[in-house]
């Protein structure tokens, strides 16, 4: 059954919330992949293999970044064409960018398995954990593809409008990972591999069964003979928008990954205590990332219709949601720190605690910041300025690995310098994407 939404009609607020909402579900879910790993593996097996999967984590969060941002401009590339009702502009676009990215994702899987030992020495992962990385690692890379399977079809649906049903298949996957992860690893007693392997399962059925329900249920935009062209204009556009967007997710990304490395220096107890934390810090803020996606999607839907006024108070009203929204979440985070931490952690890891703590009360007080944040990013993929995003990311970035190499080296700051920079990086990219804004957008 078909669940698409027209984003050009209708109230803005409750429009633009029923279809975030399926988003954050769905992104909530896939963090369970790895978070059901971490706390299989933390139960089962032990710290050490817990940092492994956790130093892991960060490395394919920055990898699938790239794929997800190639993907995210096709959809924003796919909606404005839905907007201005343009159907064959729509077979070309899939035609063109599945190719593109299907390409660029298999070249990226070869590249991954000839580099898996340089990428565990660049973030300078202690002796003792890297062999059990490695292992981990080698048996994730070979859902990769489903991975693109998935995340290519689910932001095609979103595009014209059905947000429900990638998070149908997805809660279905994610149950089987959990059943998996337990059985392989608590029954089966395979370690670090079996956790790898329960997760390449459930990308497989998640990616082989989106795409089969968008086959049998959008006949109008299967690819005919005829889309197969190399539309000149269509392969700019397509190539702007998904380059740039990659390019915003994966220096984002890149940036947490060379955090990882500074926190890695600091020994495996902060090692094994960011691995936890940042796994709750993504699922408490990614949320407002979704609604910064839904809110892509409006934009190009309305960009593509030609309906400015309808943008201009959509850009108001999700800024009043996200601001609300993040502010609540802050307030759980911060007072739900420790047992939040005590959940994937054993008892009589005091210290690794009290770290993890540390970085959650300082990172869930400024969550109004990324929020903010994700909204400019969508806002400007969806009007054809996807260069911004990556101004955006770069500033956030710098900041955010400058600060933390100066102040984590100052003995009286030590490893709190590393989790302050984050958010100082994030309020000064949002002071110049609004003032962007204004000075150049508001009265074009």
């Amino acid at each position: 059954m078909k669940k698409d939404r027209n984003l050009t009609e209708g109230n803005i607020t409750a429009s633009l919330w029923l279809f975030a909402l399926p988003l954050m579900l769905g992104n909530v879910l896939q963090q369970l992949y790895n978070l059901v790993d971490t706390w299989v593996v933390g139960h089962y097996i032990g710290d050490r293999a817990l940092a492994a999967v956790g130093s892991s984590y960060t490395l394919m969060t920055f990898i699938t970044s790239i794929i997800i941002g190639l993907c995210l401009g096709t959809g924003a590339f796919i909606s404005m064409a839905w907007g201005a009702k343009e159907e064959g502009k729509i077979r070309n676009g899939i035609f063109l960018s599945f190719v593109l990215i299907g390409i660029i994702t298999l070249l990226l899987m070869a590249g991954l398995y000839l580099c898996v030992n340089p990428l565990i020495r660049l973030l300078q992962v202690p002796e003792e954990t890297a062999g059990d990385m490695k292992e981990y690692l080698v048996y994730v890379f070979a859902g990769f593809f489903l991975t693109f399977l998935y995340n290519y079809f689910a932001n095609i649906l979103r595009s014209i409008g059905n947000s429900v049903i990638p998070l149908a298949f997805l809660g279905v996957s994610v149950v089987l990972n959990i059943f998996f992860d337990i059985y392989l690893v608590r029954d089966l007693h395979m370690g670090i591999r079996g956790a790898a392997v329960a997760t390449v399962i459930a990308q497989h059925i998640s990616g082989i069964l989106i795409l089969l329900y968008f086959l049998k249920n959008y006949p109008q935009y299967r690819v005919r003979k005829e889309d197969m062209t190399w539309n000149r204009e269509n392969i700019r556009q397509i190539f702007s928008l998904s380059g740039f967007t990659c390019l915003q997710q994966s220096v984002m990304n890149f940036g947490i990954l060379v955090v990882q490395g500074i926190v890695n220096s600091f020994g495996t107890t902060v090692m094994a205590a960011f691995a936890v934390a940042v796994k709750i810090d993504t699922i408490a803020y990614m949320p407002a990332g979704d609604f910064g996606n839904a809110f892509s999607f409006f934009v190009a839907q309305n960009f593509g219709a030609g309906k400015k006024e309808r943008i201009q108070e959509g850009i108001r009203q999700s800024t009043i949601s996200v601001v609300l929204f993040c502010a609540a979440i802050s307030a759980i985070v911060c007072l739900a720190a420790r047992p939040l931490m005590q959940i994937f952690v054993t008892e009589g890891c005091e210290e690794l605690i009290r770290v993890g703590v540390q970085y959650l009360r300082t990172e869930g007080a400024c969550y109004v910041g990324i929020g903010i944040l994700f909204v400019l990013y969508g806002y400007y993929r969806a009007v054809n300025l996807p260069f911004l995003s990556v101004v955006l990311t770069v500033i956030s970035l710098g900041t955010r690995v400058l600060l933390a190499y100066v102040l984590s080296s100052i003995p009286a700051v030590g490893v709190f310098g590393i989790w302050i920079a984050i958010p100082i990086g994030w309020f000064l990219a949002d002071a110049y994407g609004i003032g962007y804004y204004w000075r150049k957008m508001k009265n074009q």
